[in-house]
């Protein structure tokens, strides 16, 4: 619990410490104190950064579903606007000072030069005004007075192009290019996801594969996250794009929603509209476990899917398994793969579906040909695929751990942010083939 705290005291602490940054950056350095620029900009790194805590916590909260979708639009892209803005203004601090020094260069170089050979007048000898008979004004004497009054007229007004510093010009480019870039990046990954997944076509050598089943094709779907900001209209794109491509078989490999079936259950139906020759089937996800994964099963089982939870079935010419998600151990329904893989023929090839690729070494232990997961999103938001590589054994496509294959989807939607940057989003075909063939 202490822990946990502490945890939470230096997570808090490190946004609090970004968003100073942001605002420094962003606001305080770029605008006249008292302005109303600085003020909007003040309340809105306030703001923006609550509203990201309510969309994150509402729907574990239990707020009303229309709530929850006023608050996610801007506290889920303020997240990734935040991310992009700091990446860019970190490479503004490397340019801040270059292009400082190329003002000032180019000040000086347009600077006057007095000449050399320019001498100061004679001075008037003293008592030289009395010997011609006029009278000193002791007002006509400089005084400290009149030296500040003398510069003050002589420095530019404040209100002029000239009164601004190179120091808040430079402050200003630096500041609006990096938000610049980070809206058009957020933008561009936004419209990624919104457009809906592309297809990608993947073609997997199986040695044990029946001459039969060769070309045979899965289509497989992970990651919808139907919730608050994706919806109907979202699945329509993926069930459209599925169809498009006849598959023999769709595989929806977990993390189809983050809500309930209460809230979400009119945005999962076009899923009843897939069509493949030997039917569609369904595995958990660690986000049906936040969102109620016994009503979900049994949703996507009216939908006309399949669920596999820790089963297979028998196909022409291979074995499809599925096993639950690890997030199901907390609710004693975890992952079992004795007993969707323990009493199979081993000759026969066996195709596993598993939402996270971390099961890889059970699927390696148990014979699997080949294992079909989802999961890490590709990273979502470049260079979150980092963190990714860490935490998973492979982050995106196909790779081989001894004699089995694992194919990772970048996924169909997004969780959080509805903003993909270097991480597509896809639906992948995936064909398999017989080396008999």
């Amino acid at each position: 619990m202490l822990l946990a705290v502490l945890l939470l005291v230096v997570v808090i602490a490190l946004l609090a410490g970004v968003h100073w940054y942001v605002w420094r950056r962003l606001v305080r350095d770029v605008t006249v104190r008292g302005s109303l620029a600085r003020r909007a900009g003040t309340t809105a790194i306030v703001v923006l950064p609550l509203l990201s805590f309510a969309a994150l916590a509402a729907g574990r909260a239990g707020v009303p579903f229309t709530l929850q979708r006023i608050l996610a639009w801007p506290g889920f892209l303020w997240l990734a606007l935040l991310l992009y803005v700091v990446l860019a203004l970190l490479v503004g601090e490397a340019v801040r000072p270059l292009l400082r020094r190329v003002l000032e260069r180019r000040a000086a170089t347009r600077a006057p030069a007095a000449p050399a050979s320019e001498t100061p007048a004679d001075p008037v000898p003293a008592g030289a005004a009395l010997d011609a008979g006029t009278r000193t004004d002791p007002a006509a004497v400089p005084g400290p007075a009149d030296t500040l009054a003398d510069t003050a007229a002589e420095a530019p007004s404040a209100a002029s192009p000239s009164a601004v510093s190179r120091r808040l010009f430079v402050s200003r480019i630096v500041g609006g290019t990096a938000a610049a870039a980070a809206v058009g990046t957020v933008g561009y990954g936004s419209y990624g996801v919104l457009r809906g997944p592309r297809v990608k076509r993947v073609t997997v050598p199986l040695a044990r594969l029946g001459r039969a089943a060769h070309g045979y094709r899965i289509a497989v779907v992970s990651d919808i996250h139907l919730g608050p900001i994706l919806g109907r209209a979202h699945t329509q794109r993926i069930v459209d794009t599925i169809n498009a491509t006849q598959p023999d078989l769709v595989a929806v490999v977990g993390d189809l929603v983050d809500g309930s079936v209460a809230d979400l259950g009119p945005a999962a139906e076009p899923l009843a509209q897939l069509q493949a020759r030997h039917g569609s089937f369904f595995v958990t996800g660690n986000h049906e476990y936040f969102s109620g994964a016994t009503e979900w099963v049994d949703h996507v089982r009216e939908l006309g899917l399949r669920p596999l939870q820790n089963e297979r079935v028998e196909m022409a010419g291979f074995d499809l398994a599925g096993v639950n998600d690890p997030a199901g151990e907390t609710e004693n329904d975890g992952p079992d793969f004795g007993a969707a893989l323990g009493d199979r023929d081993r000759t026969r090839t066996s195709v596993l579906l598993a939402h996270q690729p971390i099961v890889i070494d059970e699927a390696v232990r148990h014979g699997v040909d080949l294992q079909l997961s989802g999961h890490t999103h590709g990273g979502q938001l470049w260079p979150g695929n980092l963190l990714a590589e860490l935490a998973n054994p492979t982050v995106a496509g196909l790779e081989r751990y001894g004699d089995t294959q694992l194919y990772v989807s970048r996924g169909a939607g997004a969780w959080g942010p509805p903003v993909r940057v270097g991480a597509p989003s896809d639906i992948t075909l995936v064909q398999l083939a017989s080396r008999q063939a």
